[in-house]
């Protein structure tokens, strides 16, 4: 074959490779590491729906606010052209606003229900980001024979990448 033949079939190859990692790549919300969306029912009407909506409201930002509840779990999916303005800085504000809802939803509850804020699909990326990220750090530690210290992450961030590399059989984890 010549040069050129050869040479196009690569770059078939390549795009059929990049196709198929996009595949793979894809966010399903429903598919998370650390909780299962799918069998929760969406509510039109829910205390956490008012207390966000009237957040929103004071701060500016337009935001549409999509509730499921289980039976231990609410989870807000937030959508709209401010989403950036919700999530923060990594997150931060997200954090926040979830720790709050919570709050409202857990105030007068006999028993505890977790809280999950969501938006623009942020939590499956960041959990995606993680997961790679503790992967690679896991062959670097291999490879070296070293520890290595991760930046400072929040509680679900961190049991992200334990989660990860519980049964890593050459690395351990642990939080300080």
């Amino acid at each position: 074959r010549s040069a050129k033949a050869r040479a196009n079939e690569r770059k078939k190859e390549r795009k059929n490779k990049n196709r198929s990692k996009k595949d793979k790549d894809s966010l399903n919300i429903e598919s998370t590491l650390l909780f299962d969306v799918k069998d929760l029912v969406a509510v039109e009407e829910h205390p956490v729906k008012d207390f966000l909506e009237s957040i929103a409201n004071e701060m500016g930002i337009n935001l549409n606010f999509n509730v499921k509840t289980g039976e231990d779990v609410v989870f807000v999916e937030i959508t709209g052209k401010d989403t950036g303005t919700i999530i923060g800085k990594r997150g931060s504000t997200l954090d926040a606003v979830q720790c709050l809802a919570s709050y409202v939803v857990n105030k007068d509850s006999d028993k505890y229900i977790r809280v999950i804020l969501d938006a623009e699909n942020y939590r499956a990326k960041r959990e995606k980001t993680l997961v790679n990220l503790a992967n690679r750090l896991a062959g670097k530690v291999e490879r070296s024979g070293r520890p290595t210290t991760l930046e400072p992450m929040n509680p679900y961030e961190r049991k992200v990448i334990h989660c990860t590399l519980q049964n890593h059989p050459n690395v351990k984890t642990r939080s300080e």
